[in-house]
């Protein structure tokens, strides 16, 4: 009877004590500190990369690549030439003296040679494009002759404009079509795969039909408005440093001392 007494104080006072013990044990853990965990040191450039790693996401998307080689064809731009910032010249395109290629404009010469001649224009949102060959078995090339003012949003594929001529805006020269010297095409126009524009003439419509004769005050008038947009041209042209290659040794030397772009 004695034993069963004292066993049962016993359980009674742990049971009393319990409380108390857990909150001192809890109240110990909390005050003595954590052991360290070793952690490994970043690599050396990596705090510098990330710190610039947003702006250089930026830079790459705000980039936009001017001349685009395309295997072993380089756009080829004349030193007095002018090409908008916002172009793009990709693969066999050539732009001689005195030629302006404004904002948005695309020259792809992919397939084929894209020529602009001598003090020829094409405006903003242009696109040229050139076939492997034309069905009418025309000279598949796209060639825009000298004094030619395109106008904006025009679209020409393997076309042939001589010199002195006019293309309205939002035209359309499909495959092998050919406009002959001292010609206008109305803004608007399509011209179908295949046709001619004879020298002299103002042509509209879609498909561009015949309208009438050009007087000889219209045709003196075509070259001085590509010589107008050529003194245009000069203005922007001299906000811009000529074209050279210089970026491309910075960012090999930048690269070889191990500093992000």
């Amino acid at each position: 009877m004695a034993a069963a007494s004292l066993s049962r104080l016993s359980r009674r006072a742990s049971a009393a004590a319990a409380p108390s013990l857990r909150r001192l044990l809890s109240a110990t853990s909390a005050a003595s500190p954590s052991p360290a965990v070793p952690t490994t040191p970043p690599p050396p450039g990596a705090a510098a990369a990330a710190a610039v790693g947003a702006d250089r996401v930026r830079w790459d998307y705000r980039g936009q690549r001017q001349l685009v080689p395309l295997g072993q064809w380089m756009p080829k731009v004349a030193v007095d030439a002018y090409v908008a910032p916002e172009a793009v010249l990709a693969g066999q395109v050539t732009v001689h003296d005195g030629a302006s290629v404004w904002s948005g404009a695309v020259l792809r010469g992919d397939l084929n040679k894209i020529t602009l001649g001598f003090c020829a224009n094409v405006q903003e949102r242009c696109v040229l494009h050139a076939t492997w060959s034309a069905p009418t078995g025309l000279p598949a090339e796209t060639l825009v002759d000298r004094y030619v003012t395109v106008g904006a949003y025009c679209l020409l594929r393997s076309c042939t404009i001589e010199p002195e001529c006019i293309i309205g805006q939002h035209s359309i020269l499909m495959e092998g079509s050919l406009v002959e010297t001292n010609s206008i095409l109305e803004a608007g126009s399509v011209l179908p795969p295949g046709r001619r524009i004879p020298t002299g003439e103002l042509w509209a419509g879609n498909p561009a039909r015949f309208v009438r004769k050009l007087t000889n005050e219209e045709i003196m008038e075509i070259p001085k408005l590509a010589v107008a947009i050529n003194d245009l041209m000069q203005s922007h042209f001299s906000e811009f440093l000529p074209y050279s290659t210089a970026y491309l040794e910075v960012e090999k030397l930048k690269k070889s001392f191990s500093i992000p772009l």
